[in-house]
């Protein structure tokens, strides 16, 4: 079982853990020694035991912070998930009937005949011309 030296407020402990979690006690220490130096900063050099103390209330009350945040998304997230599963197992809106106005045949043999006059005045225009 590994040993590992951990600081925590100026001060060094040596701790066991198991093979392979050197890195997360390493972490936890680092985390626990952040707070031990606030409260450091603040009332100055205390006693190991009362230091250790408050640094590990300080991080549980964060954590508990960090809990009930953790619990607010969760909900949040299974109440976007009933959402998203109500809409899907909603059935899709029928389609819309939309009516496109039809060019009366009056319309388009009035335009036939414009575009035959025209043809014919260029072709006339044309032959002029040439001669």
């Amino acid at each position: 079982m590994p040993e590992v030296d951990i600081t925590i407020g100026g001060r060094t402990f040596e701790v066991a853990c198991q093979e392979g979690e050197q890195h997360f006690l390493q972490s936890a220490a680092k985390m626990l020694d952040d707070e031990a130096r606030v409260l450091a900063s603040q009332i100055g050099r205390i006693p190991e035991a009362r230091m250790l103390l408050m640094a590990g209330l300080m991080l549980a009350d964060k954590t508990a912070g960090m809990d009930d945040k953790m619990r607010e998304l969760e909900a949040k997230v299974a109440e976007q998930a009933e959402e998203i599963e109500s809409l899907k197992n909603t059935p899709l809106p029928m389609p819309e009937k939309v009516e496109v106005p039809v060019v009366p045949n009056s319309v388009t043999d009035a335009m036939a005949e414009l575009a035959a006059r025209a043809e014919a005045l260029a072709s006339a225009v044309e032959e002029k011309a040439a001669q």
